[in-house]
């Protein structure tokens, strides 16, 4: 008779869960045991649970299908919660177990103890602790139904010692739970939008007053960006994206959309003057951080803001039957354009002109270059087709962990990721399991030693981010990070470039090799 553990593993492969990106502890003992039984499993160790849940995310972006992750105790819980809160706002589907002391063991609040479910629904849009090890089947079916529930969502659930060690029978107490319209490793059809709401947006856009079309969730990949821009072409109204999708298709071939800027003065100054604002798969947009005498949201006053599908309807749909209603000229595709081989002084600048010079088709660029990146969507709207998969949630870290979960979703695609250094140092220890995995990653470290961010954010605020202790604070120096020896040191090979031809030789070199590689480039601070 198989144990908890084994039905735990079980019931998650059946569901089309065959991913496990683990940073196990002794509560999980049993289910770290249970995997040699069920080699469908894949595990993967990673040295710090914020790469485990960072890697869960990067996986289901790509994948289309969640991972799930092994974690210990509310600590362990805890360490990944940053990465968790980044899926989270996108959807992105993410199963979490989380191993638990038994009851006997928790009444006498061991060091470890903590209020676990508190922490979890932080987080998940689904939570339950198991109690018995005859309810694993019915739990863990319900866990993967709730993260592919739309748009997706993070389900944890609690599997105490106890439970994981038992033995039960596989089908007593199982409930059998379906997901509408999928089938196991696929995400269930969205609901239908109405043709009521599909003849409003029809409407508006034949007003002639100024509109923008914003574009999120699955706008963002091919069909439904060819709508939408058959719709643009049509009507005159200006396409966007929110902010941070979860995965964004462009390069050559594609049409280009234009992402909203998370600042509230520039993204107010996209929106100046519009009438409408179209939602298509996303939300209202707001403001990422404001100063208190900003507004939280960007759209002019007097814009009405209206929604053509929400995140939990078939937006795709939706956009090819409003691009029916009109009889569209062909729309723009952006040309296949590529900078040239930058020369000279390295900056981020010339930094992006090489990345889009060299970008192979087909790559996942995993973006958290953060100030750094300001260059890197002109340079590279012209590069050969990819996947642009940014910072989500604002909590820095996300990058390399997701390169790792990209990277093991597509293992015949190359993943580029591009990473400030302050950034970077959140969660290195992703590089570890880079090497260890033989991931095709190759990392680009911005490495231009300060917080540019904050001080961009202090200067917005008025305040002077040139104050001795102001400066202190925003400086990564005294002494400066060695990326390539911390990546040296994790069994990643790694260079740095000082030039803008070192940082394109090597840049072509790690992109042409097999595993994973570090280049650590060598900019001053974005002005």
């Amino acid at each position: 008779m198989p144990n908890g553990a084994q039905i735990l593993i079980e019931g998650l492969v059946d569901a089309g869960v065959d991913m496990c990106f683990a940073h196990p502890g002794t509560s999980a003992t049993h289910i770290v045991a249970a995997l040699d039984d069920v080699p469908r499993m894949r595990p993967v160790l990673c040295l710090f649970e914020g790469v485990a849940t960072g890697a869960a995310d990067g996986y289901a972006r790509i994948a289309g299908k969640p991972a799930c992750t092994l974690l210990h105790l509310g600590p362990g819980l805890a360490n990944g919660l940053a990465n968790l809160d980044n899926a989270r706002r996108v959807g992105t589907p993410v199963v979490n177990i989380v191993g638990d002391h038994a009851p006997r063991h928790q009444r006498l609040d061991a060091s470890p103890e903590s209020d676990l479910m508190s922490l979890a629904r932080t987080v998940s849009g689904w939570t339950r602790r198991t109690y018995q090890a005859t309810d694993l089947a019915g739990d863990v079916a319900e866990a993967v139904a709730a993260a592919y529930g739309p748009p997706g969502s993070v389900a944890t659930l609690v599997v105490p010692a106890d439970v994981s060690s038992s033995e039960a029978d596989k089908s007593s107490g199982t409930v059998r739970v379906e997901v509408p319209g999928a089938r196991p490793g696929t995400r269930p059809r969205p609901g239908a939008v109405s043709s009521a709401a599909v003849a409003a947006a029809a409407e508006v856009l034949r007003s002639g007053e100024p509109a923008v079309l914003l574009l999120g969730g699955a706008a963002t990949h091919g069909p439904g960006l060819h709508a939408a821009a058959r719709i643009a072409a049509a009507t005159g109204a200006r396409l966007l994206c929110e902010s941070f999708p979860a995965r964004l298709e462009r390069g050559a071939g594609l049409p280009p959309v234009e992402r909203l800027a998370h600042g509230t003065a520039d993204a107010s100054a996209q929106l100046a003057e519009i009438r409408y604002l179209l939602l298509a798969g996303t939300t209202t947009p707001v403001a990422f951080f404001t100063h208190p005498e900003q507004h939280g949201r960007p759209e002019p006053h007097g814009c009405e803001v209206r929604s053509l599908a929400e995140g939990t309807e078939d937006v795709t749909a939706a956009l090819e039957e409003l691009a029916g209603a009109f009889d569209p000229p062909s729309p723009f595709r952006q040309k296949p354009l590529r900078p040239e081989r930058p020369t000279g002084e390295l900056t981020a600048e010339s930094a992006a002109a090489a990345i889009g010079a060299l970008l192979p088709e087909g790559a996942i660029v995993v973006d958290e270059s953060n100030t750094s990146g300001l260059w890197l969507p002109d340079a590279t709207a012209g590069a050969p087709p990819h996947d642009w998969l940014p910072l989500t949630g604002g909590a820095i870290g996300q990058g390399l962990p997701a390169a790792v979960g990209a990277a093991l979703a597509a293992p015949d695609r190359r993943v580029l990721a591009l990473e400030a250094d302050g950034s970077a140092m959140y969660s290195p220890q992703a590089l570890w399991t880079m090497a260890r995995e033989e991931l095709d990653v190759t990392v680009v470290v911005f490495d231009n030693r300060a917080y540019s961010a904050l001080s961009r954010e202090l200067m917005s605020a008025g305040a002077d981010p040139d104050g001795e202790w102001v400066a202190d604070l925003l400086e990564l120096s005294r002494p400066d990070l060695d990326f390539v020896g911390l990546a040296r040191a994790m069994g990643v090979p790694a260079e740095q470039a000082t030039t803008a031809e070192e940082f394109t030789a090597i840049l072509g070199r790690a992109l042409a090799e097999p595993g994973p590689y570090l280049v650590d480039c060598d900019v001053p601070p974005a002005g």
